[in-house]
């Protein structure tokens, strides 16, 4: 017999049990019959106890019987001629079942419904004293006021012997419910061995335990119970018989699996059932898919398939400290293909720790091994008088490979032919990881696995792909032939792989003649990919090097675009986002909007980056604080973005952190500690013959550090370098013109007119931020008045469409003190109080230092401070205060 509310008081029964008691109250011996209809956890048992309590003490003698429905026969028939022959109060109480239908005709019936939101949070304040979320706790106990109990009690454990006296089928029942089956018509009738005109009987009985809701869906807090406190050994039973009936018929298993990973299953059954359901969930929740295969090797899977699965949603969730162990635990294996797995593993996730040298080795190894596999399967023997691969090793085979790599690939100048890897043999296959021979095993030639999937990252189709991107970005050369877009054979023709040969075609494009026509071969590549990714990791996305290219040729909206649509495609996973979001500061940097750029570094703000990420995120921090005038910021930012390229070897796609660090360390006077990694990139640049698309940017930030630390010969050094570049289009003759303004503003003799024509070109190509500087640095160095305050002004007006990072002017009503001063004073104020000195603030506002000073004497004499330590004391206490609005 149920026990729900026996200890407790009348306060706590069904309120429908209180109305009734209520009426009873005066006249306890009238010949009341009742029959209490309710599911289990209504209270029929506190009311029965109740009406029971009372007739003794009126001395009345009645009848009062509960779970009536649990009656045989027999007894049925006993008790309905017991109701007939007397004539004195008869209350009986049943769950809903079928075989009770006839006690309905013993008397009047009294059903019990679910308590609604008001009744759920009295009971609950009765219960514990303290007021409860009522709508949240209704929404977990449906209303059944024995689970609102044992919810708001902590008492969910009292249901272990409850579901453990169940019966069994009852209780398998409810364990496939909690696992997501209850719909499942077939898979519940193999499971409790039913017909389907059976299995009524059995629902009706999970239904009488008051566990469900009127849709026959288990409550929450009862899955909870039944997940917890449920016999372990049963449960553990029906969810393997659950998952392999679903694997039996080839459905999915992803719900089912996830309910066995907490009862501790292993075996062969489980192992596959955790593999099958982390290949569901990879494309969308690459962090459970991880957990899955992660827990189908613990059951026993070690095929390469599951270890490569695994890394992949490791990697695609942002834990390459796993991808990369899985991977490189893979090199070391016998089966060719599973190595080469472990290759492409690895490559991808050195490419985001600033290794893509390393990553160009890996690739180049893999796709070595394709080479070997396909030449191996095609040539069984060789009778021909051809040439004979059956018996070839794979390191021969990548010998071959990497000679026609080596055609493909190498320079078309003597000067350009020595960009191999380090740690290569003659034939440049990398000594280091050549394959092993496959031990007697059958010749894997690439082909999807016996269960029609491939395990590979990224296969034949791409390897070569992604080996080529990796070898220009690190300016080993080429000679400019392209990658085929046609897939090779055996490799399906997928949009995957002919994104990658498009981008690596891009990338290869790029360092020819000005570059620009790379933009739409990457672009087009981009969008080729939205809807293609499927859930493979990638060492870069076409979207950002689309983006990269586009910064470096002045193409901000087109590059915003591209990183925009990325972002919504989540192109890449959680492993790019990342990367596009701080991409996307780093244009809105560049084009001088500045509060956009700041959102976006704050949306990656306290995440865990790689070494890549890490190194744009600081940079970005440094061009910030930079822009702002901020040398605080600046010398705070300046160690983190230095340790970050560190840790980040110099490669085609960093030139612009690199160089927004040029600019940095000549203002923090830390110059001479990028020296090696400039001449570094310079070298690179060299190699591939300084394409214009990549050299300029680099050459643009180096002038503005040697204007920075007066280094003449420097500036005219990149100057003359811009000038060469000139006619590789508007971007790179724009900048070139801009330089030139430059060095004559720094000589004191320019022509205005030349001046605000440079600036308004850097303006039309969004370097918003760039012209207003221009423009500024020209007024306050003119002594023609007139060309002064049409500078000033068009400086002004360059940088009112950028988003400024100065605080705001307080508005009427600020506090005392403040209110005495113009905007103009605030802002010198603001400025000088952060740590500007009067030139550095001039420079911020456009104005000259001597005036930056002026202002300060009327701030003083306004706020009546005696010197200027007090001054700053008094601006500080007051720009501390918050505004009044």
């Amino acid at each position: 017999m149920n026990a729900l509310l026996a200890k407790t008081g009348n306060d706590a029964v069904h309120p429908a049990a209180r109305r009734l008691l209520e009426q009873l109250a005066d006249t306890p011996a009238a010949p009341v019959r009742l029959v209490v209809v309710a599911p289990g956890g209504y209270g029929k048992t506190a009311l029965l106890g109740a009406l029971d309590r009372s007739y003794r003490e009126a001395g009345v003698e009645a009848t009062v019987v509960d779970d009536a429905d649990q009656l045989d026969d027999e007894d049925l028939t006993r008790l309905t001629m017991l109701a007939a022959a007397k004539e004195g109060p008869l209350v009986v109480a049943h769950r809903p079942n079928p075989r009770a239908q006839a006690l309905r005709s013993l008397g009047e019936t009294l059903l019990l419904p679910p308590l609604t939101v008001d009744e759920v949070g009295k009971l609950a304040k009765q219960l514990t004293g303290r007021t409860a979320d009522a709508p949240a706790l209704h929404a977990s106990t449906g209303g059944v006021p024995r689970l609102v109990e044992r919810v708001v009690t902590a008492r969910l454990a009292d249901f272990r012997a409850e579901l453990a006296a169940l019966d069994d089928d009852v209780l398998r029942y409810l364990i496939a419910a909690e696992a997501g089956a209850a719909r499942n018509l077939d898979l519940l009738c193999s499971l409790l061995e039913r017909t389907p005109d059976e299995l009524p009987e059995v629902v009706d009985g999970a239904r009488a335990t008051g566990l469900l809701d009127a849709e026959d869906i288990l409550l929450p807090a009862a899955a909870e119970a039944v997940r917890a406190y449920g016999p372990p050994a049963r449960r553990l039973a029906v969810l393997q018989q659950l998952v392999e009936a679903q694997l039996t018929r080839g459905l999915p298993v992803l719900d089912l699996a996830t309910s066995l990973l907490d009862a501790g299953s292993s075996g062969a059954s489980a192992a596959t059932a955790f593999a099958t359901a982390a290949s569901e969930a990879l494309p969308t929740d690459p962090k459970h898919a991880a957990r899955l295969f992660e827990a189908a090797a613990e059951a026993g899977a070690r095929d390469a398939a599951t270890t490569t699965g695994w890394a992949r949603a490791a990697a695609l969730s942002g834990d390459l400290d796993t991808a990369l162990r899985l991977g490189d635990g893979m090199l070391s294996g016998e089966d060719p293909e599973a190595r080469a797995a472990g290759a492409e593993i690895a490559a991808t996730v050195l490419a985001h720790r600033g290794e893509l040298a390393r990553t160009a080795e890996l690739y180049r190894w893999a796709a070595a091994t394709d080479n070997w596999s396909r030449q191996h399967a095609a040539t069984p023997s060789s009778n021909s008088g051809g040439h004979d691969s059956s018996n070839e090793s794979p390191t021969a085979a990548a010998t071959n490979h990497q000679a026609a790599t080596q055609r493909t690939l190498a320079s078309s100048t003597d000067s350009q032919a020595s960009a191999l890897p380090h740690r290569a043999d003659a034939a440049g296959t990398p000594t280091d990881l050549a394959p092993a021979a496959p031990n007697g095993n059958p010749a894997f030639s690439g082909q999807p696995q016996p269960n029609g999937e491939s395990y590979r990252w990224v296969g034949p189709g791409a390897v070569d792909a992604f080996a080529t991107i990796a070898l220009v970005g690190t300016g080993q050369t080429t000679d400019g032939q392209t990658v085929a877009n046609v897939p090779m054979p055996g490799a399906a023709p997928t949009l995957f792989t002919g994104a990658a040969a498009r981008t690596a075609n891009g990338i290869v494009e790029s360092v020819f003649g000005c570059g620009t026509e790379a933009l739409p071969t990457l672009v087009g590549a981009a969008a080729m990919l939205e809807p293609a990714v499927g859930g493979a990791p990638l060492p870069d996305s076409p979207a950002a090097l689309a983006a990269l290219a586009g910064l470096h040729a002045g193409e901000l909206a087109l590059a915003e675009s591209v990183l925009e649509r990325a972002l919504a495609s989540s192109v890449g996973g959680d492993l790019l986002s990342t990367r596009h979001r701080l991409l996307l500061g780093w244009v809105a940097m560049t084009g001088g909007h500045l509060a956009a750029a700041t959102e976006h570094r704050d949306a990656v703000a306290g995440t865990k980056l790689e070494a890549r990420d890490e190194l744009f995120f600081a940079t970005l921090e440094l061009g910030l604080a930079r822009r702002a005038s901020d040398l605080v910021g600046l010398q705070q930012s300046w160690e983190r973005a230095y340790q970050a390229s560190m840790r980040q070897q110099v490669d085609l796609f960093t030139l612009l952190p690199l160089g927004e660090l040029a600019i940095a360390a000549a203002r923090t006077g830390a110059h001479a500690k990028l020296s090696r990694r400039l001449e570094r990139a310079h070298a690179m640049l060299d190699r591939l013959g300084n394409p214009p698309l990549w050299t300029v940017s680099l050459c643009w930030h180096e002038l503005h550090a040697a204007i920075t630390t007066e280094d003449r010969a420097t500036a005219e050094q990149q100057l003359a370098a811009l000038n060469h570049f000139a006619d590789c289009g508007r971007y790179p003759a724009a900048l070139a013109r801009a330089a030139g303004c430059w060095l004559a503003v720094l000589s004191g003799t320019f022509d205005p007119g030349e001046i605000s024509a440079a600036a308004a070109e850097l303006h039309e190509l969004d370097l918003c931020w760039d012209a207003a500087r221009l423009a500024g640095q020209a007024a306050i160095r003119t002594s023609d008045r007139k060309a002064m305050v049409q500078l000033l002004e068009a400086a002004r007006q360059f940088q009112g469409t950028t988003g400024r990072l100065e605080s705001a002017a307080p508005a009427p009503g600020a506090a005392t003190g403040l209110s005495a001063l113009s905007e103009r004073e605030l802002e010198v104020a603001r400025l000088v109080v952060d740590g500007l000195t009067y030139k550095q603030a001039g420079s911020k506002l456009f104005i000259s230092g001597k005036t930056v000073e002026h202002h300060m004497a009327r701030i003083r004499g306004k706020l009546g401070a005696a010197d200027r330590r007090e001054l700053l004391a008094t601006l500080r206490e007051l720009l501390a205060k918050p505004t009044v609005h």
